[in-house]
């Protein structure tokens, strides 16, 4: 039998979407130092540290990601990889996206596959060692370029699937057990996003200055801009302009027109919209529309 390989990214790699339209798996090594601005995807993602360590600002919440631990990130949820010198450069983890299509179709309406991501306080976990084992294997095993033990065999998608069912019904019910979650002492909270977030939120479809944000976190203007960029390494016009267009892609997908978009997300006028959403997509809302259509 020949060796077996899995499918690699390397650490310094900044692609955050994916390639294939439903799932895709990797082994990244070395440090997280390639998506360390705040983004966000339309997809599910699962990484699993197998080596080393591992850091991630998810929401308003760092966790600090040892040997064997899971983290579970939701569709559109702001997140970043946090690099640590001195801490990452050994770290090894298995990174699996999955389309939210994909996982209602592995679940063939008999179980809710996805609630492992929305419903939960947390997301991140350890799990015992029993099951941890069978949840790596599993992983692993979708990761490979060939099935195990059957050197140039077809069907390798279908294997993977089969593989991902298991994985999925595993994690849904140890992630339902409170007793997994980190503790408080694994984290550190972010009052400042979270409260930053919920300002947003809640004046989503108004002017929103950043005097209004730093007054929601009783800081002087220039003060807030300096310590939200070090939290989250992102600028507070960049992370705001970013919520406006992740509500706006909801928008379009829950079937409102255009002009109600726009509107509703806060953006002064239609050309500013336009011009925001391509830098950002690649493409016009129009076009992106076309695109939710066909899949």
């Amino acid at each position: 039998m020949g060796t077996i390989r899995t499918r690699y990214m390397s650490g310094e790699d900044e692609r955050q979407y994916m390639i294939g339209e439903d799932y895709e798996i990797y082994e990244k090594r070395g440090a997280p130092t390639g998506a360390v601005r705040l983004h966000y995807h339309d997809f599910y993602e699962v990484i699993y540290v197998m080596e080393g360590e591992f850091s991630s600002l998810v929401d308003n919440r760092t966790y600090n990601l040892k040997r064997g631990d899971f983290l579970l990130i939701g569709r559109n949820v702001m997140h970043n990889y946090h690099y640590v010198e001195g801490k990452h450069e050994n770290s090894r983890r298995i990174v699996l996206w999955i389309s939210e299509g994909m996982l209602e179709g592995l679940s063939e309406g008999e179980q809710d596959l996805c609630g492992c991501f929305s419903g939960r306080r947390d997301c991140a976990y350890h799990f015992p060692v029993h099951y941890e084992e069978i949840l790596k294997n599993l992983l692993v095993k979708t990761a490979m370029t060939e099935i195990p033990d059957l050197e140039g065999a077809e069907g390798k998608r279908l294997f993977d699937k089969a593989q991902l069912i298991l994985f999925f019904v595993y994690l849904n019910e140890l992630c339902s057990r409170d007793s997994f979650y980190f503790t408080k002492e694994e984290s550190i909270h972010h009052e400042l996003v979270q409260r930053v977030n919920e300002y947003i939120e809640e004046h989503m479809s108004e002017t929103i200055l950043v005097e209004d944000l730093a007054g929601c976190v009783h800081m002087s203007k220039y003060y807030f801009l300096r310590r939200f960029k070090e939290l989250t390494g992102m600028t507070v016009h960049s992370y705001l302009n970013n919520k406006r267009l992740m509500y706006s892609c909801e928008g379009l997908k829950e079937g409102m027109t255009i002009g109600e978009v726009w509107g509703k997300c806060g953006f002064s006028d239609y050309s500013s919209f336009l011009r925001n959403f391509r830098k950002e997509y690649g493409m016009s809302p129009t076009s992106y529309r076309a695109y939710l259509e066909k899949k």
